[in-house]
């Protein structure tokens, strides 16, 4: 598949993820949760294992949240009028959604268990963490906060427009990123700059606003910095 259709399906794929978050209160509320979930667990120090099951878990749910979505549309667009068909099919896709739910929850339980019996026992204390990991979070959690307040502020579309700028976002959390990793100022300097670059192409092709970008560019740069300082 060539690389411009590929982002174009990406941007379809996208901008479906934006208009369920937008309308489905429900979705972001996952999103709330899997995103409390990782930063628990990363601040519990758990191996990279059990990481990726709770990880995998919280995707589930996400996945089933959307599917039902993507059934309730299709079912209001094809039913006239009451349907019983209608109604089974939408409560199956809700039941979809809270037997993964369950199901994530009995993970979340079982892997967190041991290490949240600790934390009665001898009180809570951060985890230290790879930079490469902690790269890695910031990037999830940069994505995910983007995602939910272009929902909340319901303007533009996934990869165009919007509070705030999601590619300053991420521009700026590789920039700071790259500078705790490398500890080096010639690296630091250029991924600054390339962050600026990426950051003026948005304002300069009225993509964004300039106060987008800038929010976007200190969102990036804010989370990027405290997991590094909480983390490292």
């Amino acid at each position: 598949m060539p690389l411009r259709q590929w982002i174009k399906s990406a941007s379809y794929a996208i901008e479906g993820l934006m208009h369920a978050a937008r309308t489905q209160r429900h979705l972001r509320y996952h999103f709330y949760a899997a995103a409390g979930v990782l930063l628990l667990a990363f601040s519990l120090g758990l191996s990279r294992t059990e990481f990726l099951i709770l990880a995998l878990a919280a995707m589930a749910v996400l996945l089933a949240e959307l599917l039902n979505t993507a059934v309730e549309a299709t079912v209001d667009l094809v039913a006239r009028g009451h349907d019983p068909r209608a109604k089974v099919a939408k409560d199956v896709a809700a039941a979809a959604v809270l037997v993964t739910a369950f199901g994530a929850a009995v993970v979340g339980v079982v892997v967190l268990g041991p290490y949240l019996g600790e934390v009665f026992g001898r009180g809570l204390r951060l985890a230290k963490q790879a930079g490469q990991d902690i790269a890695v979070l910031a990037l999830v959690l940069v994505l995910i906060v983007v995602l939910l307040l272009k929902a909340h502020f319901r303007r533009g579309h996934a990869l165009m427009g919007g509070m705030p700028s999601g590619h300053a976002a991420l521009a700026f959390s590789v920039w700071l990123a790259i500078t705790y990793i490398t500890e080096n100022f010639f690296a630091s300097a250029l991924s600054f700059l390339l962050a600026v670059v990426v950051a003026q192409s948005r304002v300069s092709t009225r993509v964004h606003r300039p106060l987008e970008v800038l929010a976007g560019a200190a969102l990036g740069a804010t989370m990027t910095f405290l997991l590094f300082k909480l983390f490292q």
